[in-house]
């Protein structure tokens, strides 16, 4: 792998796996590419789509676009964009991004 972008990108989703694992979640795994029909970054999670973003400028936007098309390929209920924290690996201080909409839907389904 000699692609920079691709190997931060890599060890990102390595690193939050790796979190999920070490706080209960032993299912979670790197997902394959799969092109136009992505499905997010991370599998393991029923009903739930995450994509991992490892960048120096934020880009919610496009990154909040591209969750929207990875919940329905994936026809998942939930999502959010884990978006690195510049200056740590500690992926607990990382940030959880998601639509208000996704966000209401979560609350509803965890029965609020």
């Amino acid at each position: 792998m000699s692609n920079p972008s691709k190997q931060k990108g890599t060890a990102a989703e390595t690193a939050v796996v790796k979190y999920f694992k070490e706080n209960g979640f032993a299912q979670v795994e790197r997902r394959a590419l799969q092109g136009s029909l992505d499905k997010g970054d991370i599998s393991g999670i029923e009903d739930v789509c995450l994509e991992i973003k490892d960048h120096k400028t934020m880009s919610l936007s496009g990154w909040l676009k591209e969750l929207e098309v990875e919940m329905k390929n994936s026809q998942a209920l939930t999502g959010a964009v884990i978006h690195k924290k510049r200056g740590t690996l500690n992926v607990g201080e990382w940030y959880a991004t998601m639509p208000v909409e996704v966000y209401i839907n979560l609350l509803i389904e965890a029965g609020y």
